[in-house]
């Protein structure tokens, strides 16, 4: 498996994995880097597989976010993908300097991945909170 950084054209790969889940898309405005603000995962064939972004602040935080995987892509494959992506995302947090990552979540088997990984995980449910201002 590779992993790089996200570049443009991907977007609308991610936009049709969303919409296969029946996720609204998040729209480029909301992602950091205006959509380019993270990394996927690919075979070596460059067949994508998994993808997050990471909102970094100017504290010493960084939030990982937005996980999402190809729903057309074999099963058995997306857990190894999934562990490259997030020791990814930990690889550049710290050759960025940060001190702590973060994320919110609700699938079970992406939190039990995180668990895996040495992630606290906190009991109590939490829940995204937007408002759009316009």
């Amino acid at each position: 498996m590779n992993i790089r950084k996200l570049k443009e054209s991907d977007y609308d790969t991610l936009k049709e994995w969303w919409t296969k889940y029946s996720w609204p898309p998040i729209e480029k405005d909301f992602l950091p880097e205006n959509g380019t603000g993270g990394l996927i995962v690919e075979t070596k064939e460059g067949e994508p597989i998994v993808a997050g972004f990471l909102y970094m602040t100017n504290s010493k935080a960084v939030l990982l976010e937005w996980i999402i995987s190809n729903p057309d892509y074999r099963k058995d494959d997306r857990d190894a993908a999934i562990t490259s992506l997030i020791l990814g995302a930990e690889a550049v947090v710290k050759n960025a300097d940060k001190k702590y990552m973060f994320t919110i979540g609700r699938n079970q088997k992406l939190i039990n991945k995180h668990k895996e990984l040495g992630w606290q995980v906190d009991k109590k449910p939490s829940y995204e909170i937007v408002k759009t201002l316009k």
